[in-house]
């Protein structure tokens, strides 16, 4: 069991050992408010008090709408955009990181080793794979859609500004883009086409998307920072269910709720 990174029974024992001593010097028992909790959270406090109010038809009846006003799914939540909508931006900004990184990849994992390539007169030289290149440089333009997408209409503050500076940096490179066969639509979204592409200068390419300070460097660089803010923002994003537990990304409570 894991209880706000506590491993084992006499660690929570500790961790509520505040609750055994009152302010009149009284005690207080921690395993007895674990226990209280439960049977709030099981229902069976509810229904020690609907027994015991039972011929009071008035009373009963308060009981039960309270009851029912309690089990209503109540949001706590901080955060200026829906817990769906965060996901889905968290999960987009964390797919165009790896579809970025995948093209800065070093060493023998670089898409942009040459490899031997048979031409059309039948020999072979060293050249550029430009159809895994295509493939991944294509991943790219899924994504980095995808989060655009994703992001429109966000209410987070901090999440529009670095996909604003994440579009004003594609559209400094316009035409570079360009020249490779990649275009900047109307609504900020990419457009590859194969062809152009397939013939264009691979330096080019490997030059935008390779290397540090390259344009998939700073783009993997503002889906990392979109990423972690969506992911502060789920967790803002809480709200009680009807178990009485944590429903969204609050670890620390679906941990207390899995305790009791």
């Amino acid at each position: 069991m894991s209880f706000f990174g506590v491993n084992d029974a006499s660690a929570v024992s500790t961790l509520f050992s505040s609750l055994n001593s009152n302010s009149r010097g009284g005690s207080v028992s921690g395993t007895n408010f674990l226990a209280d909790y439960a049977s709030i959270r099981s229902g069976s406090y509810f229904k020690l008090l609907k027994t015991y109010y039972g011929s009071d038809s008035a009373s009963s009846e308060r009981v039960s709408k309270l009851a029912e006003k309690n089990n209503q799914k109540t949001s706590t939540s901080v955060s200026k955009d829906a817990t769906k909508k965060l996901t889905r931006i968290e999960n987009s900004a964390e797919a165009l990181k790896e579809s970025a990184d995948s093209l800065l990849a070093k060493g023998t994992k670089s898409v942009f080793n040459k490899v031997e390539v048979k031409q059309q007169d039948g020999t072979v030289k060293k050249d550029y794979d430009r159809e895994a290149i295509y493939d991944k440089v294509n991943d790219f333009v899924k994504d980095y859609n995808r989060l655009i997408n994703n992001t429109e209409d966000t209410n987070t503050k901090s999440i529009q500004r670095n996909v604003d500076q994440m579009i004003d940096l594609t559209d400094s490179k316009e035409k570079a883009l360009d020249e490779i066969g990649i275009t900047i639509n109307t609504d900020n979204t990419l457009s590859i086409d194969k062809d152009t592409f397939m013939k264009a200068d691979m330096e080019k390419v490997k030059g935008l998307f390779s290397g540090s300070g390259s344009y998939g460097y700073s783009v993997s660089a503002k889906a990392s920072m979109i990423d972690y803010q969506a992911h502060n923002e789920v967790n803002k994003a809480n709200t009680y269910g009807r178990s009485g537990s944590y429903g969204s990304n609050y670890s620390y409570g679906s941990n207390y709720s899995s305790y009791i």
